[in-house]
């Protein structure tokens, strides 16, 4: 079931999404295996991620990686979770005020900085499978945030495929149980 995710960010300055469909696959089975990708199963996403966000482990999932700090656990379901961060993502440094509760997320509003919002749940396909879908929006405030965002678009545009092709597809291999486990 889709969350609706105009609640969070109803207008959106940048959105990407991305699905994937797998094949003789429940919905859960799908969701279980897409909880049980690690940020380092997912190749250069992967390492953009840890990039992008000093300490983070390698080994983590991305479940727990959309749980903890600098993220917020905005929503979740049966078979998605909706997460979110703010501040200034366009600085190579860690500037990402933590926030206590969901309510914080959806009433921030600083000027000069964004608010991203991280949705991926799964649906039910036609016949015998299920779809992995995955969409972020950025929403921004102010001239510093607008200039911010322009700066980063480039890199969003550039990378922004590999959600689909590293991140979803390892949810899908392993679901369809053609994934090693890279300890």
């Amino acid at each position: 079931m889709r969350p609706n995710l105009d609640d969070w960010v109803p207008k959106p300055a940048l959105r990407v999404s991305h699905s994937r469909g797998a094949r003789d696959v429940s919905p859960e089975q799908l969701w279980r295996a897409a909880l049980a990708v690690r940020v380092r199963d997912a190749g250069l996403l992967g390492r953009l991620v840890r990039w992008r966000i000093p300490g983070v482990p390698a080994g983590i999932t991305f479940e727990e990686l959309f749980r903890s700090p600098p993220f917020i656990e905005l929503e979740r379901s049966e078979q998605g979770l909706v997460s979110g961060l703010v501040g200034r993502i366009w600085t190579l440094r860690r500037d990402y005020p933590t926030l206590s509760d969901p309510e914080q997320f959806r009433e921030w509003s600083a000027r000069g900085t964004a608010r991203v919002l991280f949705a991926n749940w799964v649906e039910a396909g036609d016949g015998s499978g299920a779809t992995l879908r995955s969409e972020s929006r950025v929403e921004v405030f102010g001239t510093q945030g607008r200039l911010g965002l322009a700066a980063v678009r480039p890199l969003v545009r550039t990378f922004q495929h590999l959600i689909a092709s590293e991140g979803i597809a390892a949810a899908v291999r392993r679901a369809q149980g053609s994934f090693s486990d890279r300890r």
